[in-house]
């Protein structure tokens, strides 16, 4: 899988899921290898964007395509000072992820051990998936500068919220602890309206 990552920001949230709307209704059939895209506004007005191919070949085809160009030239002005970050070395965990879910939250990061993070994770969701039902699954895109962006997936965000009050077990709450050390420059944005694509 190949993710692109777009982020910026948005005065106008509802112009915003139009514009995305409009990519999935009309230029989503021609993209061939488009598996799937999450993406939303935050409370602040930080937009967060993560679309998914097949391959990297795909998403490039996509790029080049004349309405694609076309879309994003319109789309742009409503993007300040957006950024964006392409991952080839996506890993997921648990359910992975749902077009049900009710509430994303997207994490950004460092990491100077990739594989480490991603083994911490793994093994800790599986155990944390039994104190936290509200948990469906992650996708995390590890960038080649360090960096990742991690998309991690919620039954609701009333039941999210109920979760995160649970007092955890400690060997639990240790190997989470342990797990966060493997970070830094943590960034967390809200997606509590997110929107969730696939293809018809």
């Amino acid at each position: 899988m190949f993710v692109q990552v777009i982020r910026g920001r948005v005065s106008d949230p509802e112009a915003a899921r139009e514009a995305f709307d409009g990519w999935v209704r009309d230029l989503s059939p021609g993209a061939d290898g488009w598996l799937g895209t999450t993406g939303g506004v935050t409370a602040d007005g930080r937009l967060v964007v993560l679309a998914r191919f097949a391959s990297e070949e795909a998403a490039r085809a996509n790029s080049r395509r004349p309405e694609q160009d076309r879309w994003w030239r319109q789309t742009a002005p409503l993007v300040f000072d957006p950024t964006f970050h392409d991952s080839a070395d996506v890993r997921g965990y648990l359910a992975t992820g749902s077009d049900d879910a009710g509430f994303v939250q997207v994490i950004t990061g460092q990491t100077s051990d990739p594989d480490r993070m991603m083994d911490s994770v793994v093994r800790l969701s599986a155990s944390l998936h039994q104190f936290r039902p509200d948990l469906i699954g992650g996708t995390v895109a590890l960038h080649h500068d360090g960096t990742f962006t991690e998309a991690v997936y919620f039954t609701s965000l009333e039941q999210a919220r109920a979760g995160e009050q649970r007092r955890l077990p400690p060997e639990l709450q240790g190997a989470l602890d342990r797990a966060e050390e493997l970070t830094s420059m943590l960034s967390y944005h809200d997606l509590t309206e997110p929107w969730l694509f696939s293809p018809r």
